[in-house]
């Protein structure tokens, strides 16, 4: 009687846990069947590689991240007018495909400021702001003692002159925050290691002149030697057009065409 109860106690055990293992895997059916969460969308990203922008030939190149339908571009100039407006409509572009964008100025303005805004098939949109603005300051040369880097009174004057032009050319660009690159450079006459060490001397020397001067903005200065030349002359040769020094106001390190040398622009504190 008592193997008989235990026997049926047992059945019926068994016989309730069918039902509660059927719900279980209903529950993981359900669960498996159900729409999943929408994934995160990856943002648009919208690279541009600041070697491939060329201001002479009016392009640059953008790189996106997400197929793009659309992009615009806006062109202003140094003196505030817009060189070129334009939009492009796209296929799309697949993602990843480098696209250049052009652009044609109504004349030859310094650009001030390069603005893209690139879209995708979502309607999200990236917007760039380049500003590739660099301007040279024409000026008196600076004529220094054989030797020497000491700027001399009779020479002052000259930087005077100088001073009034970048102050002039950084009110009519308050927006933009620039620095004023000092370049030094000599001819081909003695060594070469030497001239570089004396343009560096002699580049410092009129950095420090402006900051004592009251020059607030950035101040950067760099000697080139005989790697720059104005005027391509052979060894040893006296060419007064080389020995000279470049005054940049620029919102990057300006690039100046060397025969290999690479330039590490000091600061003026």
């Amino acid at each position: 009687m008592w193997r008989a109860s235990r026997f049926r106690v047992l059945m019926l055990a068994l016989a309730l846990a069918v039902p509660i293992a059927g719900i279980l895997s209903a529950d993981r059916a359900l669960a498996d069947d159900a729409p999943a969460a929408p994934a995160k969308t990856a943002p648009l990203r919208v690279d541009l590689d600041k070697a491939k922008v060329d201001l002479h030939e009016h392009h640059l190149e953008i790189v996106a991240s997400k197929p793009l339908t659309k992009v615009t571009i806006k062109v202003t100039g140094d003196s505030g007018t817009v060189l070129d407006s334009q939009s492009m409509d796209l296929g799309p572009l697949p993602a990843g495909t480098p696209l250049v964008v052009r652009w044609s100025p109504l004349s030859d303005e310094t650009v001030a400021k390069i603005e893209v805004v690139a879209s995708d098939a979502d309607g999200a949109w990236r917007s760039i702001t380049l500003t590739p603005w660099s301007v040279a300051i024409p000026h008196e040369e600076v004529t220094f003692r054989t030797d020497s880097f000491q700027v001399d009174d009779p020479q002052k004057p000259k930087l005077e002159a100088s001073f009034a032009k970048i102050a002039d050319a950084l009110a009519r660009h308050p927006d933009i925050r620039v620095t004023l690159f000092i370049a030094g450079h000599t001819d081909t006459v003695g060594d070469a290691s030497y001239n570089l060490r004396l343009s560096r001397q002699r580049a410092q020397a009129i950095a420090g002149w402006f900051r004592q001067r009251g020059l607030k903005l950035p101040i950067a200065f760099e000697g080139f030697g005989e790697t720059a030349l104005l005027v391509k002359t052979a060894d040893e040769v006296d060419e007064p057009r080389n020995r000279r020094v470049d005054y940049i106001l620029s919102v990057d390190e300006p690039v100046l065409k060397t025969s290999g040398f690479r330039p590490s622009w000091n600061h003026i504190p």
